[in-house]
């Protein structure tokens, strides 16, 4: 069975995305970039010399990167195959995006799960 290894990214819809990424930053010490992101680095427990990271991130709330859901949020899970996880997740009768992604950052995939938020699964590249 396909797990999820670990969270990729948290994704987050603002009102107002200066307003929320300056929110943070003074209550919190998130240090977004211009782009309205940032990554937390850390290392794997089973192996300390890898390390990875989770992207926290802020979105307009016109974006339309999380559609279909109309939730303000969508988590990235890591997952070790993607191929693998998402014809899982067609045999349970969830509903899979068609589209894919494969480029510089790994492998994307997109699901809903049964509450309507968009999920997004990654795998990432070789040694990352």
């Amino acid at each position: 069975m396909e797990k999820v290894t670990g969270i990729g990214g948290i994704f987050i819809k603002a009102k107002d995305k200066q307003a929320l990424l300056d929110w943070y930053a003074a209550n919190l010490g998130i240090d977004a970039k211009e782009w309205g992101s940032t990554s937390f680095t850390w290392r794997d427990t089973e192996d300390p010399e890898r390390s990875g990271s989770t992207v926290w991130s802020v979105f307009p709330a016109d974006t339309k990167y999380l559609d279909p859901s109309t939730a303000p949020f969508m988590v990235n899970y890591r997952v070790a195959d993607l191929d693998a996880m998402l014809a899982q997740l067609r045999a349970a009768g969830v509903t899979v995006d068609e589209k894919t992604d494969d480029g510089e950052y790994g492998k994307f995939g997109w699901a809903m799960d049964p509450d309507g938020n968009r999920i997004e699964l990654w795998q990432p590249p070789e040694g990352m």
